[in-house]
């Protein structure tokens, strides 16, 4: 596997993944918690740019009337179908089986350097 060059920290925001072209792969970067996280930017249903569709939370409900948020700006949901996968894993929400593919992000620093962190995807 070689490392490609998809930018520097500051470049990444949460809740807005920034999409790279990586050996002809569309791939989405997410920062989340302080973590990036990539995922490829293919819905495994019917083919959307998965991460074209909004970063949002699991919503369960223990009763009616009651909602419970979880995994906030965790989930990105496709925007066809609206089919959920954890930005994390790659699983879909209700079906880990069912996943989109994931890829290692490594961030590059170093203690005296003026430039922020480096940040590389492994492909």
């Amino acid at each position: 596997m070689a490392q490609h060059y998809v930018g520097t920290w500051d470049e990444f925001t949460d809740g807005e993944p920034k999409i790279v072209d990586v050996k002809g792969r569309s791939v989405g970067i997410y920062k989340v918690s302080g973590k990036l996280h990539a995922i490829l930017n293919y819905c495994p249903h019917q083919g959307a740019s998965l991460c074209k569709g909004p970063v949002t939370s699991w919503v369960t409900s223990p009763l009616p009337g009651q909602f419970v948020y979880e995994q906030e700006g965790e989930i990105v949901r496709c925007p066809w179908h609206h089919w959920e996968f954890d930005i994390k894993t790659g699983g879909l929400v209700v079906d880990h089986k069912v996943r989109t593919k994931t890829y290692e992000v490594f961030v590059e620093s170093f203690d005296l350097s003026v430039e922020q962190g480096k940040v590389y995807i492994e492909a």
